[in-house]
């Protein structure tokens, strides 16, 4: 006999949904597809911020060998709280590339005007975590605990806790619109479990996934990711990691240990 696991509840237009997985296929995880949403969403405006794979408040760690496409900030935090780069500082300059940096590395102590930029890019974060946190719709899905093996379509997905991926890999569906924009608001913690993945289907883009992450995220060793995540405290990734997407932290720390990074087209 093959005993079922509860994973997660879904409540679509006051309809509870019960996804479950098979003990006998922990890889396959559900398999349950969210119903499309009538009222769709527009993307969120990163404005400045979208200059960035990286952008953090307090500090930006590395364990090597991370490999980063796109342009490295810190604010209000100075230089000296990057660090695992091996990159030798010219102070007040930004940086141009290391082995591990495919872009520039900006800091709030460069010269003029790298810090007004940083100050302002940071602005624009805040407004746009605020942004996607105050979206709202008469179709949108409450989801809680874990969503791995999931299917999400385009639209508004909100969790009142914490959101997992484990048991199974996350996938966003555009159903052939590759304009299509996911939003998923999450008022505590975001944990993506060792190995975990998620996976885009029917031309779905990472630019067109964002995360709103009410404390902070970690990605578990090996996982593979999609979208953006704008954290208001810290982002954690483990060995192996890997994002396509965006990692930005409004207050607190990014950290890396040998992962790969690239900011979406």
């Amino acid at each position: 006999m093959k005993r079922f696991n509860l994973l997660t509840t879904v409540l679509i237009a006051g309809v509870l949904i019960t996804s479950c997985s098979k003990d006998s296929n922990p890889a396959g995880g559900n398999t349950i597809e969210i119903p499309i949403q009538t009222t769709l969403q527009a993307g969120v405006n990163l404005n400045s911020a979208a200059n960035y794979a990286i952008l953090a408040g307090s500090e930006i760690s590395n364990i090597p060998t991370s490999s980063v496409t796109g342009n490295i900030g810190i604010s209000p935090a100075s230089a000296s709280f990057i660090t695992g780069f091996s990159m030798a500082y010219t102070p007040g300059e930004a940086q141009s590339t290391s082995a591990q940096v495919t872009g520039n590395i900006y800091a709030s102590d460069y010269s003029s005007p790298t810090p007004t930029v940083l100050t302002t890019a940071q602005g624009d974060l805040t407004i746009a975590y605020n942004n996607a946190a105050g979206r709202t719709s008469t179709d949108i899905v409450l989801v809680s605990g874990n969503i791995g093996g999931l299917t999400f379509t385009p639209g508004l997905y909100k969790s009142s806790g914490s959101l997992e991926i484990s048991s199974g890999d996350l996938t966003f569906d555009a159903k052939g619109n590759a304009n299509s924009v996911f939003i998923i608001q999450v008022a505590s913690t975001l944990t993506v479990t060792s190995g975990r993945k998620v996976i885009l289907a029917g031309g779905a883009k990472a630019s067109n996934i964002f995360w709103q992450v009410g404390t902070s995220a970690t990605l578990g060793t090996t996982s593979v990711f999609k979208g953006t995540i704008m954290a208001d405290q810290s982002i954690s990734l483990g060995t192996g990691a890997s994002i396509e997407g965006r990692l930005l932290a409004r207050i607190a720390a990014v950290t890396l240990e040998g992962n790969t990074v690239v900011k979406p087209s």
